[in-house]
Parts: structure tokens; sequence; C-alpha cells
């Protein structure tokens, strides 16, 4: 009986030592780094909060930890995600210097990101003039005779 019970014990270490390797391999134990809310607002950061489903999966869908710039109607947003909360905390290009006055290690990763959202748009709009460059080339779009039956 002590030698059935001394191997359930030794298969449930293994088992639990398994499951921590996993959580810790996946960084799901690991806290992101976290901005401090009270100095966000301190520094002119406004408070939105989510109201609906949409809002809420989309905070949820933003990297935790990171203030991410944002374009809306040709102004530029500062924004960091509380999805816990459901908020986010925002400002404009002011607020987010004082930020990085205070904290000069955050301004290059935005600025990373900012310049890879760029890249992308560049070349999807050279994607897109490529496309639109071969339709106005082919009046019929690419439909042929037998397409219309003659």
């Amino acid at each position: 009986m002590t030698r059935f019970s001394r191997s359930r014990r030794v298969h449930l270490f293994k088992w639990l030592g398994a499951a921590a390797l996993t959580v810790g391999a996946t960084g799901v134990g690991a806290a992101a780094p976290k901005a401090d809310e009270g100095q966000l607002l301190n520094l002119g950061f406004k408070v939105l909060v989510a109201t609906t489903k949409v809002q809420q999966d989309w905070i949820r869908s933003l990297p935790p930890g990171k203030i991410r710039p944002m374009q809306r109607t040709g102004k530029k947003f500062f924004i960091y995600p509380d999805a816990p909360k459901n908020q986010i905390y925002v400002g404009g290009p002011n607020e987010y210097a004082a930020y990085v006055q205070l904290h000069p290690q955050d301004k290059t990763s935005a600025h990373e990101d900012a310049k890879r959202a760029s890249d992308y748009r560049v070349k999807q709009d050279e994607v897109m003039r490529k496309a639109t460059a071969h339709d106005l080339s082919d009046p019929f779009l690419g439909a042929s005779w037998a397409d219309l039956g003659w």
C-alpha cells in the first residue's frame, strides 16, 4: 500500500512540475510591465470606459502594459489599455511628451511600433496601386468574350 501511494505522489509531482514549466514557458505567469495609472492621470491622460462588448474586446486585444500611438480623424493620440477595468487612458502629444520625460526608456518602443505600422501602410499602398493599375489597364476587369457567351 505504501509503495502505491508513493508512486502516485511521484506521478503527481511530475505532473505539477510539467504544468509549472508550461505556464512559465508560455509567459502566463509573467506580469506585463505596468504604467502607474495615477501618474498618467496627473500628466493629463483621460479615462475612457468601454461600454459595449466590441469596445471591451478591442481593449483586451491591445498589448498590455504599453502606451501605443493611434491616429483618428487626423489627430494623434496615445493610449494605455487597462483590460481588467475595461478602460483606456488617452492622451495627446503633450501628455505623451510629459510621460516620456519621466520614462525615457518607453519612447523607443512606441516609435518602433509607429514605424512598423507606417511601413506596413506603405507596403499596402504599393499593393493597391498595382491592383488599381491592373484594373484600369483591363477594361473588362478580367472578363473574356467566352464569359459573355460569345
